[in-house]
């Protein structure tokens, strides 16, 4: 026993000698943000504006003088400054009777015509118009007040659209009483169309006319009653007295609308109402649209659960609905990926599909909906078609996974032939890739990095990947002034011994290899995504100023994220609780044999929303391996989440695998420290969700700490959250008290 206590003691005292959490450490933290700001790299953010009808585009170049508009000339690989910043400062405060620095012009919407030599943009919440050549400011009136936008939970009911004119502006189509009406713009004769319009089986207000101007077509919609969550605003910043908020929240397992596409004729025939039986399970459909021969309508088809996902043809003469395409899977067809372009002969569609368990597209024909041919092909994952030119036969597109040699998940730009032929790199060059195509094709600005080499914008040929020119090349001597450290890429095997896993590594800017540092991982870690930084920044929120408190702060996608194969992403069906963790803790332990100073008794995690659910999961499941967890606003059971995330990688119906995934079931197996934080208004995961699992931690007598910020919506936990966490991981990970706030410097 004796000895047990002299060791202890030993240990803390070991622990204070390191002088890690001491208060020089938090100032350091606190200051990492002004240290390693953006503004010490010149020319990291470069975000050209091709003029239309021209060569040029414009981007703003950090100069030791400030900003500078310029415009570069493709065609003659030239630039020059795009006006005199003074003349324009000077009448801008003439005009709007305040200072405007020329350094520090910023020119809200900008828009240049295709001499250059006109200005459009907002200031001071007017319209203006700037005349280079004459020095002439025009005031174009006052910006009208945008409408505010629903927030993105609430499903839009299809009834706030006013009346469409059709092509040849005859007629008029409106929603009158739940109906469809049409008026004959010559004669103002109106005649209804339909007349089995009710409040709860009503016409949507999307209506579209056919091309030839003869029909109508638009959905018919049997509503479902909508499930909401409340929140108190405890401390409302203009009254005393709390305020109740209500929110449109669907989750998993509610009632859905359900949608009928119908078609009606301005020349009297009968209305084409369709059976269902190909789109009778529908988690949503979206369309319709008509086809360019005004024959038929187009509409997609999401079944609940997500194992089938249909392009639907509803003919306007037969009224018989066909299935075009038809994507299944026995997990999920992941429908937030699709890509569908129609090809002008009608009798074709490119379609990106997973069917080969990698992202390609094919050509499919619409009479069989079958594959006429695979476009791309290769153990890799397009990303998004820039533009399908059928003039050119050619598709443009971005992908990552080409090269084998490099990250896989970089992302690189490539144009292909339409029967998959010539398939050409147009963004070379080792790094994440952006690129910006000129309108015409011909051009584009191609922008990357890495975590550890600052950007390169080049100017390049759309149709090789050629090098025209470089635009900048970032200016780092600052920041590596403030003895600046980039993270670290580690690659190791994951939970199989084989499946390599990428991640990153953050030191502290004292970091002293002789040392011993505690471990903290921040993870979010989840389909639909990859998370893990694979471009140059040279401050994260989440990662750099904790590490300054004497930690090795690092992050890793395992299995479960996207963009590596559907087979690699799939892992997550049914089982979010997983949440890669072993893959994760396989990562660290190999960094760990690697790196001597890493020590993997000592290591934290921490995460918000999915990684506020997956680092409380990583708590209760691996003991063994994390000491403690901050989890802040988390999706801790899917039941209580958002049904399109949910349904979408847990499945429906509900069924115990949500049971087996969740924080609150599990709740009782706590036997670390761990601290929940939840905002009082978060807006997009019910804050339910962390109160449960309080509660199960109460009734199962487990210590926790709980922080609730008042007024806030989805967070990591805000200023007061951030200290609370950096507090929290240097008490239990250094096993040291932290410094009083009050002794702190914040700047």
């Amino acid at each position: 026993m004796k000895k047990t206590v002299i060791l202890s003691i030993l240990a803390a005292c070991c622990l204070t000698v390191n002088g890690q959490g001491t208060i020089d450490d938090y100032n350091r933290a606190y200051s990492s943000a002004s240290r390693y700001s953006g503004a010490k790299v010149k020319n990291a953010r470069i975000q050209p504006m091709w003029v239309n009808g021209t060569d040029c585009f414009i981007y703003v170049q950090e100069t030791d003088n400030g900003n500078i508009y310029t415009a570069v000339n493709a065609r003659n690989k030239t630039k020059r400054t795009l006006f005199d910043h003074r003349k324009l400062a000077a009448t801008l405060t003439k005009s709007l009777e305040h200072e405007v620095s020329p350094s520090n012009l910023r020119l809200d919407r900008l828009s240049v015509n295709s001499r250059l030599d006109t200005l459009r943009f907002i200031a001071d919440g007017h319209h203006r118009a700037y005349a280079v050549k004459t020095d002439r400011l025009i005031d174009e009136g006052a910006v009208k007040p945008g409408r505010k936008a629903p927030h993105w939970m609430v499903v839009d009911d299809e009834k706030g659209n006013g009346p469409v004119t059709s092509p040849d502006g005859s007629h008029t189509a409106f929603i009158r009483e739940h109906n469809i009406w049409i008026k004959n713009n010559s004669t103002s004769e109106e005649r209804q169309l339909s007349n089995d319009g009710t409040l709860g089986n009503y016409y949507s207000s999307y209506i579209q006319w056919s091309p030839d101007s003869k029909k109508l077509a638009t959905c018919k919609i049997r509503p479902a009653e909508k499930r909401y969550v409340y929140y108190v605003e405890s401390s409302p910043k203009d009254g005393l007295q709390p305020k109740l908020h209500r929110q449109e929240y669907a989750k998993p397992g509610d009632e859905l609308r359900f949608k009928t596409p119908c078609i009606f004729s301005t020349e009297g025939e009968p209305a084409i109402i369709p059976d269902t039986r190909l789109f009778d399970r529908q988690y949503d459909l979206y369309g319709p649209r008509w086809n360019d021969d005004s024959r038929a309508v187009t509409f997609e088809y999401n079944q609940r659960g997500h194992k089938v996902y249909r392009v639907l043809e509803l003919s306007a003469e037969t009224g018989n609905v066909t299935t075009l395409i038809e994507e299944t899977h026995d997990k999920y067809v992941n429908y937030t990926r699709r890509f569908r372009h129609d090809m002008k002969d009608n009798r074709h569609i490119i379609w990106m599909s997973e069917r080969d368990n990698w992202n390609h597209l094919y050509i499919i024909d619409r009479t069989t909906g079958k594959p006429v041919r695979q476009i791309t092909r290769g153990p890799w994952y397009v990303r998004e078609v820039i533009r399908v030119d059928e003039a050119s036969g050619k598709i443009y597109f971005s992908a990552n996974g080409v090269d084998p040699a490099v990250d896989p998940y970089f992302i690189s730009y490539y144009s292909i032939n339409l029967d998959g032929t010539d398939m050409r790199a147009l963004t070379p060059g080792t790094g994440m890739h952006k690129a910006v195509f000129s309108p015409d094709m011909k051009y584009v600005v191609d922008t990357y990095s890495t975590v550890d080499t600052p950007p390169v914008a080049i100017l390049r040929s759309a149709d090789d990947g050629s090098e025209l020119m470089t635009v900048e090349r970032a200016d780092a001597s600052a920041l590596y002034a403030e003895k600046w450290k980039a993270p670290e890429v580690f690659t190791a095997p994951g939970r199989d011994g084989k499946t390599p896993m990428w991640g990153v590594i953050y030191r502290p800017s004292n970091f002293d290899p002789t040392k011993k540092y505690p471990v903290i991982e921040y993870i979010y870690q989840g389909p639909g995504d990859q998370y893990v930084p694979k471009t140059f920044a040279p401050y994260n929120h989440w990662m750099t100023p904790i590490a300054e408190l004497g930690f090795i702060v690092v992050m890793v996608d395992g299995l479960g994220t996207s963009f590596r194969s559907r087979e690699f992403e799939n892992f997550c069906y049914k089982n979010l609780g997983d949440a890669g963790i072993p893959d994760h803790i396989a990562w660290i332990k190999a960094a760990a044999d690697k790196y001597s100073y890493m020590d993997i008794n000592r290591v934290g995690i921490f995460g918000c929303s999915a990684g506020g659910q997956e680092s409380t999961s990583a708590l209760l499941n691996h003991p063994e391996f994390y000491k403690a967890a901050y989890s802040a606003c988390g999706c801790h059971d899917n039941r209580m989440d958002k049904i399109w995330w949910n349904e979408l990688w847990m499945g429906y119906p509900v069924d115990a695998s949500y049971a087996r995934s969740s924080n609150v079931v599990n709740a009782h197996k706590l036997s670390r420290p761990l601290m929940l934080v939840v905002g009082e208004m978060d807006d997009n995961v019910d804050p339910a969700s962390t109160m449960q699992v309080a509660d199960a931690l109460i009734k199962a007598n487990k210590d926790f700490e709980l922080v609730v910020i008042p007024g806030a919506h989805h967070t990591m936990g805000e200023a007061y959250g951030d200290h609370k966490r950096y507090d929290f991981f240097v008490k239990h990970l250094h096993g040291v008290t932290p410094p009083q706030w009050t002794d702190i410097t914040y700047k």
